[in-house]
């Protein structure tokens, strides 16, 4: 019943920048802490960033703070995490998650256990 479908992602040159889109089904995500993450080969899957979408604070991940924005547009019922300055290290598996709960504002909201819908992923790949 609950579906998240991310898109957006690609190939692109190192500086350059994607959008990534998160669109929710089956439940709107204005009362929800949504994430993105992203998972490399070989490594664990780590937290980006996430916003609570009733309105409030942010958190970010310090290897892409300063570079990423994550917003959400409750009308569209879609999640989005603008990347810029995008880095070889950035390529990765990224995937969008909710959970029907405040956000906690700091560290617990890129930690995987904290979600329970998680959308299939898409692809981001970075070239130098």
């Amino acid at each position: 019943q609950v579906q998240l479908v991310e898109s957006g992602g690609g190939s692109v040159q190192a500086g350059g920048s994607l959008r990534l889109s998160c669109a929710a089904s089956g439940y709107t995500i204005s009362n929800y802490c949504m994430g993105w993450f992203r998972q490399a080969p070989g490594k664990e899957r780590e937290g980006v960033a996430a916003i609570y979408t009733g309105g409030g604070s942010t958190y970010y991940a310090d290897s892409v703070k300063g570079r990423f924005t994550i917003s959400h547009d409750n009308a569209e019922n879609t999640l989005y995490l603008q990347m810029n300055s995008l880095k070889p290290e950035d390529t990765a598996m990224y995937y969008c998650a909710a959970v029907r709960s405040y956000c906690s504002g700091g560290f617990a909201d890129l930690q995987e256990y904290e979600y329970n819908y998680w959308g299939q992923g898409t692809r981001v790949t970075v070239s130098s």
